[in-house]
């Protein structure tokens, strides 16, 4: 068992300083900043003044957050929208910020991506009977988090 006593404390100047760093390494979320104060153990008034301050020195910022998370996302892991948004509605950023985020994808980029997923799929799945071909590629996009239209389409284009 862990001694909370052994714990380091941090004056407001050394936690700031810390976030500043743990904010320039990559964008972070407000949710993110406010988790590592509360591991920090700072008082409530500390991390209030410490998050205005991250966010005046452009350190924080919620916008920027969600647009590289957006860019990251869907380029890196190939996401989809849904999944996307509800990982930043887990991560408490506003819908607006997320639609905001969202215009981060290129809707020929968004297709293109959806079809590469879908054939490389395709090659993967080894079913022989055509309506479990279709399914499973359907759910592997599905949990990608592309829209179930925009996937059924696809699928039918691709599998006649």
């Amino acid at each position: 068992m862990k001694n909370n006593s052994s714990q380091k404390s941090y004056t407001v100047a050394e936690a700031l300083q810390k976030l500043m760093h743990f904010c320039s390494y990559r964008d972070r979320s407000q949710k993110e900043v406010e988790d590592k104060l509360n591991q920090m153990r700072m008082i409530p008034e500390a991390k209030e003044k410490i998050v205005i301050k991250l966010m005046q020195e452009g350190f924080l910022n919620e916008e920027r957050f969600a647009r590289s998370f957006v860019r990251g996302k869907f380029r890196i892991k190939k996401w989809g929208k849904i999944r996307i948004r509800q990982e930043l509605k887990r991560r408490e950023i506003s819908e607006p910020l997320i639609k905001i985020g969202l215009t981060e994808i290129n809707e020929k980029d968004y297709s293109s991506t959806l079809y590469e997923l879908a054939e490389k799929k395709a090659l993967q799945v080894k079913e022989k009977n055509p309506f479990l071909k279709k399914k499973k590629i359907c759910d592997h996009l599905l949990r990608k988090g592309y829209e179930s239209q925009l996937v059924f389409d696809c699928v039918n284009d691709l599998i006649e």
